[in-house]
């Protein structure tokens, strides 16, 4: 069996003259949550819509649960639980869409769907065209995780949520999926409820891969270092990001070596005020405003 849940080797689509994925090469472990996080228009959603087959691929390949989406959607889809639009049948009532798909998945659960609709609070009997869009994306979300999927793709799962809601579907995700060493990827630009789940990240921008990681060797990596002096020496020095000068200091945005590279700074006479750790959104702006030209991308070993 493989370690990886999804791979992706020169994957591309292009629309026209637009290339909204270029060249992706993106590895999923097995068992983990995926944080695939980029801007709106960065191609998150095609990506998941090449993976799910909807889409074919302009060049490249990708597989999902070793299969090729190309020519083996069906059982893609029984295996996967993909929240990509939210669009269901407008007539159908919560429960009439859980019979419908019920026979569609080999390992579906009624005692889940149950479960979920008491936990979401979803008005089960309501048809689905009437339901709020918070309501819509709740049921479903509940069909997704009743199916027994070994793989879960949600898109952008929490928009239209009220907190509440997002802090019980997060603790769904960690309790009831994650925790039994099933494979999570998460799509969002809701960077904090991603830092909350996710062991692995992924940053997508103009349809590349700019960076793919552990997220704890992420935020472990990544330094914010401000300094006093004048004259300083750090041209060449890969580990920086960005430099940004003000108010009399230098702030040095790092990536590895910043113990090393705050003591060759007091070794040129400078005061180091302080070395921080950064956040998920930090990095994340740091790492998109760079580009892939200057950001060393890291992969599965």
């Amino acid at each position: 069996m493989s370690d990886l849940v999804i791979e992706t080797h020169c994957l591309q689509k292009q629309y026209g003259h637009t290339q909204a994925v270029d060249g992706l090469e993106m590895r999923v472990p097995r068992g983990s949550v995926y944080g695939f996080l980029g801007r709106n228009g960065a191609g998150k959603t095609t990506t998941i819509r090449l993976l799910a087959g909807l889409i074919q691929p302009t060049a490249g390949h990708a597989r999902v649960l070793a299969l090729d989406p190309r020519t083996d959607r069906i059982a893609v889809l029984e295996r996967t639980g993909f929240v990509i639009e939210k669009v269901l049948l407008p007539s159908m009532t919560g429960n009439d869409l859980v019979r419908f798909n019920r026979g569609f998945f080999p390992h579906w659960s009624d005692v889940l769907a149950r479960k979920y609709a008491d936990a979401l609070e979803i008005p089960m009997k309501q048809k689905f065209g009437k339901l709020s869009s918070g309501n819509q994306t709740k049921l479903c979300l509940l069909l997704a995780l009743s199916q027994g999927a070994e793989l879960l793709v949600l898109d952008e799962p929490t928009a239209g949520l009220d907190p509440i809601v997002t802090d019980q579907l997060l603790r769904i995700i960690i309790d009831d999926f994650a925790g039994e060493g099933r494979t999570l990827l998460l799509s969002s630009h809701h960077l904090s409820e991603v830092e909350r789940v996710a062991d692995w990240i992924g940053i997508i921008e103009h349809g590349k891969l700019l960076l793919e990681a552990r997220l704890d060797d992420v935020r472990a990596s990544f330094r914010r270092v401000r300094a006093l002096g004048e004259n300083l020496r750090v041209s060449g020095r890969k580990e920086i990001l960005q430099t940004r000068t003000g108010e009399g200091t230098t702030e040095y945005v790092l990536r590895g070596n910043a113990e090393g590279f705050a003591a060759s700074l007091r070794n040129q006479g400078a005061t180091v005020l302080d070395v921080s750790p950064m956040n998920l959104q930090e990095i994340f702006l740091e790492v998109v405003e760079k580009g892939e030209a200057n950001v060393p991308m890291e992969v599965l070993a």
